[in-house]
């Protein structure tokens, strides 16, 4: 693979593409699940962008999301709606049926995306991390909207 950078989650370090927003469980996914050609429906992707808008607009509300960083997970989310980046959403709907595969994508190119723009590197979790930032509100095993009271992490560690 030439371009890429190097993502960790917790079975260690995976090679992603350079030039795409998603991070290591999208890859192992992509990886996992070589069966069909069926990506997610656009409107399912377009789904997820408004769950994560409206979770980062919520845990700003309740004024435990920093207003700058929730800001660029919205300004992400924005672009997932609007479907500019439909082409960092790879994974086939043949997954093991919870939806987690598809919602930790959302997530991973969003935290990417919400990094780029407030200066940071891709891959990088110091300023917004996709399994702990962009799921404040939305459950990590399913892709359904859940009631807003889950509790986030204090602010000093999701810096």
């Amino acid at each position: 693979m030439s371009g890429v950078r190097t993502e960790t989650d917790s079975f260690g370090p995976i090679e992603v593409p350079a030039d795409r927003y998603w991070g290591a469980q999208t890859q192992r996914s992509l990886q996992n699940f070589r069966i069909g050609g069926e990506r997610m429906p656009a409107p399912l992707v377009r789904a997820l962008g408004i769950q994560k808008r409206a979770a980062a607009a919520a845990n700003m509300k309740l004024g435990v999301l920093d207003p700058r960083l929730g800001a660029a997970i919205m300004a992400a989310a924005d672009e997932v709606i609007d479907g500019r980046l439909a082409d960092h959403f790879p994974l086939v709907v043949w997954q093991t049926g919870s939806g987690t595969q598809t919602n930790m994508n959302a997530n991973e190119v969003i935290a990417n995306r919400a990094i780029e723009q407030l200066g940071g590197t891709m891959g990088r979790r110091r300023r917004s991390t996709p399994t702990i930032t962009s799921t404040w509100g939305s459950r990590p095993t399913t892709a359904s909207p859940p009631p807003c009271t889950s509790q986030p992490p204090t602010r000093s560690s999701a810096a």
